[in-house]
């Protein structure tokens, strides 16, 4: 097989929808040098799948996704046999029944390889498949070309595209499968990432009401015991609507001092935590109470 044709590589410097650190940033070129997919781990809700959008943008190339669910299977990314619609066809006396390519549907990984540009693959969420599915795809991933049975033809790839992979990280991946990867696992961002988030989405949002969030923000994170920390699209839905509400940093502050965040449905996303929540939130008040 040929090698897919060799392009000039270009790099990733983030964007202005997209804030990205310094070491994300040099992931990505990492994967673009090594022409070797980019496995993006984090927390649910950091941006992973943002990220591919974003470099798709930001280096003038066409997104192809692939959301991956618990039944998906490795061959749906390459091709499917529309074994069925054929059948009906040849009842009918159609004539195409005799072209076996008509019945065949091109996936995400068929589309990336003849494509005449080169184009960036998101596989998001590889971790809700079957076990054996990322090993089903490493010899694809890795010679950048397949073999279609049917029709006897093999599809290789006229350019090598960046293939993003993320993973909420629900399940391990096979050693052969991280083996081809770059690795980049996104931490979750600290206080001064957040706010230049903060001000990519709501550049207007005053210096105290932002304070005061993102004081109730980490502190709820720190809580002991929640099931699930509230993620960074969280946070961001629940200070629209504490600017939708009109709220001053007195009133964020001085709710969240006597119990638990006020519109906190955004950010909590279970009963036992809210529970939790408002069991210390009672605590506090009464140890309050009881100081001289």
């Amino acid at each position: 097989m040929e090698n897919p044709t060799p392009q000039i590589t270009p790099s990733f410097e983030g964007t202005e929808r997209y804030v990205a650190t310094d070491d994300l940033k040099l992931a990505v070129n990492a994967a673009l040098v090594l022409q070797r997919p980019l496995l993006i781990k984090g927390e649910p809700g950091t941006g992973k799948t943002m990220l591919a959008e974003e470099v798709a943008r930001a280096l003038g190339r066409k997104l192809l996704q692939w959301h991956i669910k618990s039944s998906t299977k490795a061959q749906q990314g390459l091709y499917e046999y529309d074994a069925v619609s054929r059948l009906r066809d040849s009842q009918l006396g159609d004539p195409k029944v005799a072209d076996i390519s008509q019945y065949i549907v091109p996936g995400v990984l068929w589309q990336a390889f003849v494509s005449d540009e080169p184009v960036v693959v998101l596989i998001d969420e590889i971790d809700k498949a079957d076990i054996e599915f990322p090993n089903d795809l490493l010899r694809e991933l890795d010679q950048m070309a397949f073999h279609v049975y049917e029709t006897r033809q093999t599809i290789a790839a006229k350019h090598r595209p960046l293939v993003i992979i993320t993973s909420n990280n629900e399940k391990e991946l096979p050693d052969a499968f991280l083996r081809r990867c770059f690795f980049h696992f996104i931490r979750f961002p600290d206080r001064e990432t957040l706010k230049s988030i903060v001000d990519v989405h709501f550049p207007n949002v005053s210096a105290d009401v932002l304070r005061a969030a993102l004081d109730t923000f980490y502190a709820l994170r720190e809580a002991p015991g929640l099931k699930k920390k509230p993620s960074t699209s969280e946070f961001l839905d629940w200070l629209r609507l504490l600017l939708a509400q009109d709220l001053s940093a007195n009133e964020i502050d001085a709710h969240n001092a006597t119990s638990i965040p006020i519109l906190a449905g955004a950010l909590l996303k279970n009963e036992q935590d809210t529970q939790l929540l408002e069991r210390l939130a009672t605590m506090m008040r009464n140890t309050t109470r009881r100081a001289p």
